[in-house]
């Protein structure tokens, strides 16, 4: 969920003017604070007790807003995956003064230094989070996974579950695990793997000290955990959408395929870093085999996923098909109601259709007004990254200037060359005329301002 690591406190500076320019929100206002407390007292009543069953989470180390824990055991040739999701709705009263806060920010955002998140931390780091610490509200859902990777949601309630263990992914043991963990993750990369989907996840930048006073951008590599990890959320979301699309209701993640200008701007920004991409080969087929430990390959799966349009939401509409391309499939959000607001209406939805009840009508009101709320939180959440993005170019090479760098031109417009360095995870523009995509030119930093996240670059040779 972060952009950037930042473990020096390289930028401290910069994030607070971004934080305050964004106006990240720093506190909740006391009455959601209050409200939020007296919710965190309640009482499960529609909850049945499935504290026996095995529940455990994964996430990064120092995360405390647990949304999902599971459990898996066998049924046959099939592998059940039991899906525990933070009952978010239970802690939350719609229309009432927490809801109307969620709905204004609509979802958590994330900086190196810390986050805002969308419900108050007494909710989403406490009482409403799967943490080991007791007892917590959750539904589950249970995914019937076939051999071949099918998925189909075969239930769904309202339980009591308490985790085992919170396991991180940098120190996690297979025998922490359950038995078929990565079985099952397999089965479901295998399936994306037959259907052409295109999911990449790129590994997460870094902000490290190189010398005394220097710093460079790093990538640090995805672990195996993470990815075995995603496909459980995946299996359910992919579950969830098939069942909310076959009855006519619900909220979609979509997305277009990158159109044919930006698979011409990343074949040339693959022949900057250096990377054999066959003529021959798609875009799909060629990321499918990249590797993030690679720090060029892994920058290469950072640009495939800023070419895109970007995802969105859209309610169920008749006589359309909700597709992801990136997904290659019916795609819902459902699995992280402490971080997204929509995902806490999918997860009702869901749970009615279910068992066999007609969707809630405070839900089915809430689907078509939530693609602008939750457009609104990604574009700000997107431009939030940008600027953490800017500011760790501008301090990485703050003390390059009059340094010359190679560059590959992947793109031209009338406000100059998009420029992709060869050497450095760093897109930039530079004033070149005559030039064309693909060609190869030098380029010399002419100022790197931390403090207005600029750089720029002249054109040299």
């Amino acid at each position: 969920m972060k952009t950037l690591l930042d473990p020096t406190n390289a930028l401290a500076r910069g994030l607070a003017a971004i934080r305050t320019q964004y106006k990240v929100p720093p506190v909740f206002p006391d009455a959601v604070v209050a409200a939020a407390n007296a919710a965190a007292e309640r009482t499960p009543t529609q909850h049945v007790d499935r504290t026996n069953m095995p529940f455990v989470t994964l996430d990064p180390a120092s995360s405390t807003d647990l949304d999902q824990a599971f459990s898996i055991e066998r049924s046959g040739e099939d592998l059940l995956l039991h899906y525990a999701i933070a009952d978010v709705a239970w802690f939350v009263d719609d229309g009432g003064i927490i809801d109307a806060e969620a709905w204004t920010r609509g979802t958590t955002i994330y900086l190196p230094d810390g986050k805002a998140p969308l419900y108050p931390p007494v909710l989403s780091q406490g009482a409403a989070s799967l943490l080991p610490d007791g007892p917590r509200p959750a539904v589950i859902f249970t995914v019937r996974v076939a051999d071949d990777g099918g998925v189909r949601l075969d239930g769904a309630e309202h339980a009591i579950v308490r985790s085992r263990a919170k396991l991180a992914y940098d120190s996690v043991q297979d025998a922490d695990l359950p038995p078929d963990f990565s079985a099952l993750s397999d089965r479901i990369q295998g399936a994306e793997d037959r259907r052409g989907a295109s999911r990449v996840d790129p590994p997460e930048q870094e902000v490290s000290a190189a010398g005394d006073s220097d710093f460079q951008l790093l990538f640090r590599p995805r672990l195996q955990s993470e990815d075995r990890n995603a496909a459980l959320s995946l299996a359910t979301n992919l579950a969830i959408a098939d069942a909310l699309e076959a009855h006519h209701t619900g909220l979609f993640r979509v997305m277009a395929a990158p159109d044919e200008r930006a698979v011409r701007r990343l074949r040339y920004t693959a022949r900057a870093f250096g990377l054999v991409w066959p003529a021959e080969e798609s875009l799909d087929q060629y990321q499918r085999t990249l590797n993030g430990a690679d720090p060029k390959q892994g920058a290469f799966m950072l640009a495939i996923r800023r070419a895109g349009l970007g995802a969105s939401y859209a309610p169920y509409r008749d006589g359309v098909l909700p597709w992801h391309a990136a997904m290659a499939a019916t795609y819902a959000h459902a699995t992280a109601p402490l971080r997204r607001l929509a995902d806490r209406y999918v997860v009702q939805a869901a749970l009615a259709i279910a068992n066999g009840q007609p969707v809630p009508d405070v839900v089915a009101q809430a689907f078509p007004k939530l693609p602008p709320v939750m457009a609104r939180a990604d574009a700000l959440g997107g431009q939030i990254d940008r600027a953490v993005i800017d500011l760790a170019e501008a301090v990485m090479l703050r003390n390059c200037i009059g340094k010359s760098f190679a560059a590959i031109v992947t793109d031209v417009d009338d406000r100059g060359a998009r420029i992709q360095l060869r050497d450095e995870p760093v897109v930039a523009r530079v004033d070149a005329h005559g030039v064309e995509p693909g060609n190869a030119i030098g380029v010399r930093l002419t100022s790197a301002d931390p403090d207005k996240r600029t750089i720029s670059f002249e054109r040299v040779g």
